[in-house]
C-alpha cells in the first residue's frame, strides 16, 4: 500500500551545502514505509552546476560561490526571494519514472501559476515552467533532480520577488540568452508564505496525498 503522507518541512533561510548534505542523508536512510517529504528552503545566493553542467556557462561568478551538486542539468541560480522546495519522494512505490516526477513538479507549479492569472506551460525540450514575454520563452521555474534508488531528491527553485541580476552572470540552465523572470514582474500576490501556501496545496492535489504533516 502507498504511503499517502506528505511531511513538510519549512527550514527558513539555509545555506545550500548542508542541506544538500542534508537531502543525501535522507534519502541513503529512508526506506519503503517512509513517508515522502518536501522541504522548503532559500539559500543565499549560490550558483549550483549539475552532473553534466560545462564550464562555459557560467560566465563571470564573481563573489557568488559555485557549488558541484549531484543532480542533473546544467547552472542555476538561488537567492533570497526564491522558493526552493526539494522534493523528496519515493518514486518507486508509485511506479513512476522521473519523467512523470518532472511532469507533476511542473503542473503544480502551472497551476499555482494560474492562481495569479497567469498562462504558464513547461516545454519538452528543457524542463522548468514558463511563460510567454515578447514572443519569447521567459523562465520561472528550474527544475533538477537526482533519483537514488528509486528515490528523489533536489527538486524545483521558482522565481518569487528576488534579485535576478545573477542570472546574467551564467547562462541559465545551459541556454545562452534565456530570459529568467519571476512572479513580483508579472502580477500582485499576497505574500511569499501565501505563494508556499498555495504551492504546497496544489502538490498535494497533483500527487494525491490525503494527510500532511508539518514536521
Amino acid at each position: 500500500m502507498i504511503n499517502d503522507k506528505l511531511v513538510v518541512r519549512h527550514l527558513g533561510e539555509r545555506d545550500y551545502v548542508p542541506v544538500w548534505q542534508e537531502m543525501q542523508a535522507f534519502t541513503l536512510a529512508r526506506d519503503t514505509s517512509s513517508a515522502d517529504e518536501i522541504w522548503l528552503v532559500q539559500h543565499p545566493a549560490v550558483f549550483t552546476q549539475g552532473l553534466n553542467g560545462k564550464p562555459q556557462h557560467v560566465i563571470n561568478a564573481g563573489n557568488i560561490p559555485v557549488v558541484q551538486v549531484d543532480r542533473g542539468g546544467q547552472v542555476t541560480y538561488h537567492g533570497p526571494g526564491q522558493i526552493v522546495a526539494y522534493t523528496l519522494i519515493d518514486i518507486n512505490r508509485r511506479g513512476w519514472g522521473v519523467r512523470q516526477l518532472v511532469s507533476v513538479i511542473e503542473n503544480t507549479v502551472i497551476a499555482l501559476l494560474g492562481d495569479y492569472g497567469l498562462s504558464a506551460y513547461a516545454r519538452s525540450d528543457a524542463p522548468g515552467v514558463y511563460v510567454s514575454l515578447d514572443q519569447q520563452d521567459a523562465k520561472l521555474a528550474s527544475l533538477g533532480l537526482r533519483i537514488k534508488r528509486g528515490k528523489s531528491y533536489h527538486g524545483l527553485s521558482l522565481n518569487v520577488d528576488m534579485d535576478l541580476s545573477p542570472f546574467a552572470c551564467i547562462h541559465p540552465c545551459g541556454y545562452e540568452g534565456l530570459k529568467v523572470t519571476q512572479l513580483s514582474d508579472l502580477t500582485e500576490y499576497e505574500s511569499l508564505d501565501k505563494v508556499v501556501a498555495r504551492l504546497l496545496t496544489h502538490f498535494q492535489r497533483q500527487i494525491g496525498y490525503h494527510e500532511v504533516i508539518v514536521g
